[in-house]
């Protein structure tokens, strides 16, 4: 049997909050100075030791990847996907716990890393495949595929410092892909990228794992993760929830008591968003306004949203994203906020968004809100995966004496009309005819 392509053995990495540079004290100094001022440097280093916290972006995390397994790493925001991934690509090291990878890797974690903003984009298509370990020969005999892949042709001689977001992505995923490693570890970053990017970047990672690849994919692209990862991890708080088959960790990273959340609120250094507009806070409710943690599918879900107008004069808006339990993208809608509000002069302006899922509509079961906000040309600033969470119950006003499960994700209540055939009708005929039965 052959052994993993990669091991993850008992892996940890801590980081020390409020560590700051302690006193240095030279002999010359120690020597100069009187007892009793030496003996305020000790106190003053003790107190900075008791202010220091230790914090675990991971703990005890094992698990291991065959050849050719197209993985997906989920979580919430901080949950220690990135930090898992920085540590697999030895950007830095484990503090605790070992990995082991046979084979080469090719990261793709952030926008922009390994470019520089001075070069062209022709320039950096050599550094960066320099950076992932091609040879001058391998980078020459790809370039063409390279610039074909990323469609950037038009830009090619252009600084990168004057490329958007989505031309960072483009270029630095088209040099990645192209490295042909064993190993392809890819982050959130390809959420920059246009739906058709998107889409052709997941056939590329799904031909390298058919060509016996190996892929890591974090992503809070639930459909994506179902569709092109047969397994799947949870990681929640640094550690290992769940490994499992990915429509089983979906489903459960989804419908997870500790995931339904009716409100969400955000201190104003920590709010998502930019410097032109930023998310307060986020709630659902029923037809009523209550928060309580069930509600029926029959009545109304109302969705409501604070947002801080930090910097007039800019266009943007907010999409929410409705998935259900088992990943599946059920809906989505854009909100355009108004321009009378974003070109006020006044600063700091708070206001309130708001929309209605209308009753009967949505099948029983867990439902997760994702949001999306953004500027100008539809530039994402910040997105926030399961904002809000709710369940909706069936109370059986609409199954009547039935008690088996009801399969779909929409259940809308439709207008059924029921009327006798005349004797001797020919029911073909009449629909090949165009009539119906009321006609």
């Amino acid at each position: 049997m052959s052994r993993p392509i990669i091991e993850i053995d008992s892996v940890g990495k801590r980081y020390r909050i409020g560590a700051l540079r302690e006193p240095y004290l030279s002999l010359r100094d120690t020597v100069a100075r009187k007892t009793a001022h030496y003996w305020n440097v000790i106190r003053q280093k003790e107190k900075l030791q008791h202010s220091q916290k230790d914090f675990w972006a991971l703990r005890d995390v094992s698990f291991s990847v065959n050849q050719g397994d197209a993985i997906g790493i989920i979580g919430r925001n901080g949950a220690g996907k990135s930090t898992l991934l920085k540590i697999l690509s030895q950007i830095t090291p484990p503090t605790e716990g070992r990995i082991t990878c046979r084979g080469r890797i090719a990261s793709l974690l952030e926008v922009g890393t390994g470019f520089h903003p001075e070069l062209t984009g022709r320039e950096n298509i050599y550094l960066n495949g320099a950076i992932l370990g091609m040879t001058r020969a391998e980078i020459r005999r790809k370039f063409d595929d390279i610039v074909a892949f990323a469609e950037m042709e038009k830009f090619l001689d252009t600084p990168v410092k004057r490329y958007s977001s989505g031309m960072y992505v483009r270029l630095a995923f088209a040099v990645a892909a192209h490295l042909e490693p064993e190993i392809l570890v890819v982050d959130e970053v390809l959420a920059v990228g246009d739906a058709q990017f998107q889409k052709k970047c997941l056939n590329k990672m799904g031909d390298a794992a058919k060509g016996g690849r190996t892929v890591l994919f974090v992503s809070h692209n639930m459909p994506a993760i179902r569709s092109f990862c047969s397994r799947c991890v949870l990681l929640d708080s640094g550690t290992l929830i769940m490994d499992s088959s990915s429509a089983e960790v979906i489903s459960s990273y989804l419908t997870d008591s500790d995931s339904t959340r009716r409100h969400s609120s955000w201190e104003e250094s920590n709010q998502p968003g930019d410097d032109t507009l930023s998310l307060i806070s986020a709630s659902v409710s029923g037809a009523d306004s209550s928060l309580s943690d069930e509600m029926s599918m029959e009545e109304e879900v109302n969705l409501q949203f604070d947002l801080f107008i930090r910097k007039p004069g800019s266009r943007a808006g907010l999409t929410i994203l409705l998935y259900s339990q088992d990943g599946t993208l059920v809906l989505s809608s854009l909100d355009h906020i108004p321009e009378h509000f974003l070109n006020t002069s006044s600063e700091g302006l708070k206001i309130r968004t708001s929309t209605t899922l209308p009753g009967g509509l949505l099948n029983e079961g867990g439902y997760a809100v994702s949001l999306y906000m953004w500027r100008n040309h539809y530039q994402i600033i910040s997105r926030v995966d399961s904002a809000l969470s709710f369940r909706l119950q069936d109370y059986g006003a609409a199954r009547g004496d039935y008690y088996g499960g009801w399969s779909g994700v929409i259940r809308p209540s439709l207008e059924w009309k029921c009327a006798e055939l005349p004797r001797g009708c020919d029911p073909s005929g009449l629909a090949e005819n165009g009539k119906g039965l009321n006609d």
